[in-house]
């Protein structure tokens, strides 16, 4: 409906889809039933009803529970014991949106996101030792102890960053679409960015060519509310972020961050229109992190009873609360989840901590694609 031919692509795009063109990749497909749903946004999409099985649940819990229980130690271990440092933003609280993506994508479709990226790292199949390898800076680690916090990245795993600019996975992650497209492929890449990021004005290039040439991206804006501590009411005249899709016509939607039921359908809605060449789509799901921006953050734009009062919206607790409402698992089952959980964390700690440090001939490898690159050394 919105699509018109244009010229010459760019050499930037040509770039961009070249890079991962020639990347060979193996998955293990997760086997989770994956139903596709309908949110009003949306209305040229036929309804599909959504029924999620035991096994959507218990997948969602074990996941959700990695993820608090990694982040929870992992600050534990930077705080109390010192042996992580540098910057550190905890995904606690906002589990549920990447359970949610998970069970409405295929293990194919790309991920990429900002700094706080720990959670979907996890999500997408990176294990707990690479990623506390890599917090602790080890050469074991996921970006071999080069990246830290702010950068896991997985090429066998799909997940393209961790990323350290404000908003510039936005253009990668629209690189990441059009690389797909350009190889005729069906993926739909996932490019997550949070409140903060909207406001950088590559958005709105972005959103404008990815409209032009449909691309199979969907734009996740994870709204937590304050960015690095600033409401977003107090930096947009527009406060409802998916709106700012309607200025390309773009589908976009609000979504409760909150419920991996939600997120799933708004997803795999999202997904399944741009698999079949409808283009983008902007979600807003707006979320809560318990944590304060990053590890250093003192709060103060916020009070304690506005998180305890988020918190009875626990979306671990929610799913929690279904699995045992409905009977779908006893409480044996839930603890042996809770220990293994529990020993894949404190494995990883181990991991990471007998791992060796990165050698010194590492510094000036990863930089350059050309291995001869003329640095200048003392």
């Amino acid at each position: 409906m919105y699509f018109r031919k244009t010229g010459p692509i760019p050499p930037f795009w040509v770039v961009i889809s070249s890079l991962f063109s020639h990347l060979k990749f193996a998955f293990t497909p997760y086997l989770c039933p994956r139903q596709a749903g309908i949110r009003q946004a949306l209305k040229n999409c036929n309804h599909v009803a959504t029924k999620f099985s035991k096994e959507t649940y218990l997948y969602w819990y074990e996941l959700m529970q990695l993820i608090r229980q990694f982040e929870s130690m992992a600050e534990e271990k930077y705080k109390m014991e010192g042996k992580i440092r540098g910057f550190f933003h905890a995904y606690i609280g906002q589990e549920a949106i990447a359970a949610g993506c998970m069970t409405a994508t295929r293990s194919e479709d790309p991920f990429i996101t900002g700094y706080r990226d720990h959670g979907l790292a996890l999500a997408k199949g990176i294990s707990a030792n690479a990623c506390m390898a890599e917090l602790y800076g080890k050469a074991t680690g996921v970006a071999k102890g080069k990246g830290g916090s702010m950068h896991f990245f997985g090429k066998e795993e799909r997940f393209f960053g961790g990323n350290g600019i404000v908003g510039s996975q936005i253009g990668t992650g629209a690189g990441l679409a059009f690389a797909e497209k350009y190889k005729g492929t069906d993926n739909v890449a996932l490019t997550f960015f949070g409140d903060g990021a909207a406001r950088q004005g590559i958005l709105h290039e972005v959103f404008n060519l990815a409209m032009l040439w449909k691309l199979p991206v969907v734009f996740i804006c994870e709204n937590n509310n304050y960015a690095m501590g600033t409401s977003v009411e107090r930096s947009s005249n527009v406060v409802d972020i998916y709106k700012l899709a309607d200025a390309y016509e773009m589908p976009g939607d609000s979504i409760d961050g909150m419920s991996a039921e939600a997120v799933h359908e708004s997803v795999a809605r999202a997904v399944k229109r741009a698999r079949e060449g409808g283009g983008p789509t902007l979600l807003e799901i707006k979320t809560y992190r318990y944590k304060g921006h990053s590890i250093s953050d003192p709060q103060k734009y916020r009070t304690k009873e506005e998180v305890e009062e988020y918190k009875q919206r626990d979306p671990i607790q929610q799913v929690l609360n279904t699995i045992l409402t409905k009977k779908m698992a006893a409480q044996a089952e839930i603890d042996a989840i809770n220990k293994r959980v529990n020993d894949t964390v404190a494995a990883s700690v181990k991991f990471a901590e007998e791992s060796p440090w990165p050698d010194d001939s590492e510094v000036l490898k990863d930089i350059y694609i050309d291995k001869n690159y003329p640095f200048i050394v003392d």
